[in-house]
């Protein structure tokens, strides 16, 4: 769906006659050639993510952090000068607009190397001085389990069942800063990236860029580790202590970890509208159920 994306840019000046669909998952992401510049359009969303005034607060998020980090001198794709600064409406859509980077088709990923540059990024993030909202990756879990609906061969019966009676061991400790820092009073909350930092590390050809700051927020920085495993725990670790920065604490990763477990399970009924998020449900799904009950809070 590139009309609307199209129409948009039109309105605010941009020439484009050649719209490309680069990527199309939870967003559309067109490129809007000739213009030097890339719209996002988030599609594909959970049913608490499509009220437009908390989407809109959550776009405006992104465009900020992104600018200030680009301001600092941090490897981050921008928003573009060519338009304000804000999300836009179009038939009833909102979207960013972000300039245009060419990816580097022939780098190899390195998840290792892209660990290893998140210290680095989370030292960056934590001068931060505007405004985040406690863990806001998680406002979703609740609803979802609430709504969630056993799906054959994905999610079972005795899954969606342990999942709200988990929810209700973890929803006192993780819902505010207060109830978490009661529970880890020595753990490094700050302004994270919220989404996996390592696998929103673009390489372009202009070298590697961090991107997709949508769930940007404030907590523990194992967040952005939850679901990776010991091996890039240690490679995480490993930076870290280079630059003398915090390490990650056992305890809170494996709560980070079921709360990353949970959130992905409550996007099973996206699965019709995006059908490659299968094979991630069932593999968090599989880690999930060997995890402690509740992490090991109850």
């Amino acid at each position: 769906m590139t009309e609307p994306a199209v129409e948009a840019a039109r309105s605010l000046g941009l020439t484009v006659t050649d719209p490309l669909v680069l990527y199309t998952a939870f967003s559309t992401v067109v490129h809007l050639r000739p213009s030097p510049v890339v719209a996002r359009v988030p599609m594909n969303l959970p049913d608490g993510m499509k009220d437009p005034e908390p989407a809109v607060r959550r776009q405006q998020r992104e465009l900020d952090v992104a600018t200030w980090l680009a301001a600092e001198g941090v490897p981050v794709v921008q928003p573009t000068p060519l338009v304000p600064l804000r999300p836009v409406e179009q038939d009833g859509l909102w979207m960013t607009f972000w300039t245009y980077v060419e990816v580097d088709r022939t780098a190899e990923p390195d998840y290792f190397a892209a660990i290893a540059r998140v210290p680095e990024l989370h030292a960056q993030l934590a001068g931060y001085p505007g405004e985040l909202t406690w863990m806001t990756p998680l406002r979703l879990i609740g609803p979802g389990l609430e709504a969630a609906e056993a799906v054959p061969c994905l999610l079972e019966q005795e899954d969606v069942e342990r999942a709200r009676a988990e929810w209700k061991v973890l929803e006192p400790v993780l819902s505010t800063r207060a109830g978490f820092e009661a529970v880890f009073p020595s753990a490094t909350v700050q302004p994270i990236h919220g989404d996996a930092p390592s696998w929103n590390l673009i390489n372009t050809v202009d070298g590697p860029l961090w991107a997709d700051f949508e769930d940007v927020t404030l907590g523990p920085i194992e967040w952005d580790l939850a679901g990776f495993g010991p091996d890039l725990y240690r490679a995480y670790d490993e930076a870290a202590r280079t630059l003398g920065l915090p390490t990650l604490d056992p305890k809170i990763q494996q709560v980070m970890d079921l709360a990353r477990a949970l959130q992905v399970l409550v996007c099973t009924p996206l699965v019709p509208q995006i059908p490659e998020l299968a094979d991630g449900i069932r593999l968090f799904a599989t880690q999930w159920r060997a995890m402690p009950f509740a992490g090991g809070l109850s």
